[in-house]
């Protein structure tokens, strides 16, 4: 229905609703006395539910930041509120307020939350367990500089949930904060070395601070873990080749001994060869004498007026001959210069004898 404006100059205007819903005014401002709009009965409605509508579309929660809460849908959120109720899920709780003031906690399940006198739901808090993962960069005794990876994992208490939504505005800053200080403080007393075996007591000092500092804030700490220590690319690559280098020692060490092994081994077994060799020299040449003494014996018995001396003279000469005979059958390019007369044989003879008789004399004295 055509609607009127009153102009500065006070003449009124009609202007078709169409072009008053678009936006569309006639020349001049609008006067700030002019009189109230006629408005039919479902327009009055409409804009009733509009700004019951707009009203409750300001009402959905907010969620300080590092919480771990989780909006709701916008559109659900607002017939909720339109309709004086508020849902929380599992796992959540949610923080009530009155007029801006804390009015309690509200447990998962549906509440009646009457938002037209002045209470709203100011967040939500999630009870599930969270995990935050600190790496801090610092350095140990030996000054060598290295990343100390830390995994916290931590949640907030249903009975301190207040304390958890009001008194910290970042909670994952606070606790990075907290073991930032306790790392920075522990590894520098260690040798990189340490560092690595004491992982276990470098976390539970993080823990024991955590706790003691978070406590009051409405949160608890269930573990915290030292998940990793990574030194710089050249120290690793150093503790490499100092790990190489004494494996190489060590395996060139073993490498010597199994030598010295060996050869003791063998210098054994040369050793108990020449023994045996001996034993069996000795033996040869014990069956050769008897064989000889049995010779002379029987020889003497078979011929009468023969000595002792005489049989002697003629094993040596046949073993004479049979001795040159050898050399003349292996001999190829050697030139070996024995005496070869007759007179020869009783030179060696009287040789033989008197060295058996020097060595007798020896042996007596």
């Amino acid at each position: 229905m055509p609607m009127s404006i009153v102009t500065e100059r006070g003449s009124c205007t009609k202007l078709p609703s169409e072009n008053w819903t678009s936006g569309q005014t006639a020349a001049g401002t609008i006067h700030r006395h002019s009189r109230a709009l006629p408005l039919s009965h479902s327009q009055l409605c409409s804009l009733v539910v509009f700004v019951l509508f707009s009203c409750a579309c300001q009402l959905p929660s907010t969620t300080p930041q590092g919480q771990g809460a989780s909006r709701s849908d916008p559109w659900t959120a607002a017939m909720g509120n339109l309709c004086c109720c508020v849902q929380v899920d599992q796992s959540t709780v949610a923080i009530r307020e009155q007029f801006g003031k804390f009015d309690g906690v509200l447990e998962p399940g549906c509440h009646c939350m009457p938002w037209f006198v002045g209470k709203r739901v100011a967040g939500h808090l999630t009870l599930r367990l969270q995990q935050l993962d600190v790496r801090c960069e610092t350095k140990t005794k030996d000054n060598v500089f290295v990343n100390v990876v830390a995994s916290i994992q931590y949640r907030a208490l249903a009975g301190k949930a207040s304390d958890a939504f009001y008194k910290l505005s970042n909670t994952r800053s606070q606790i990075q904060a907290y073991v930032f200080d306790v790392i920075r403080a522990s590894v520098p007393k260690l040798h990189l070395d340490d560092a690595f075996e004491q992982k276990d007591e470098i976390a539970k000092a993080v823990e024991e601070e955590l706790e003691k500092a978070m406590s009051a804030y409405g949160f608890e700490i269930v573990q915290t873990l030292i998940v990793d220590i990574e030194p710089d690319e050249h120290v690793k690559r150093a503790m490499n080749e100092i790990n190489a280098a004494a494996r190489l020692r060590a395996a060139a060490n073993e490498k010597a001994e199994a030598e010295k092994i060996v050869q003791i081994k063998r210098a054994e077994g040369e050793a108990e060869a020449k023994y045996l060799s001996g034993l069996g020299i000795a033996r040869q040449r014990q069956a050769i004498v008897d064989g000889l003494r049995d010779s002379v014996l029987g020889f003497s018995v078979n011929v009468p007026g023969t000595t002792a001396k005489d049989v002697m003279d003629m094993v040596l000469i046949t073993q004479y001959f049979d001795t040159m005979k050898e050399i003349g059958a292996s001999s190829k390019a050697s030139s070996v210069f024995i005496p070869h007369g007759p007179g020869a044989v009783r030179d060696i003879a009287t040789q033989i004898r008197d060295g058996l008789l020097q060595g007798s004399s020896v042996t007596q004295h």
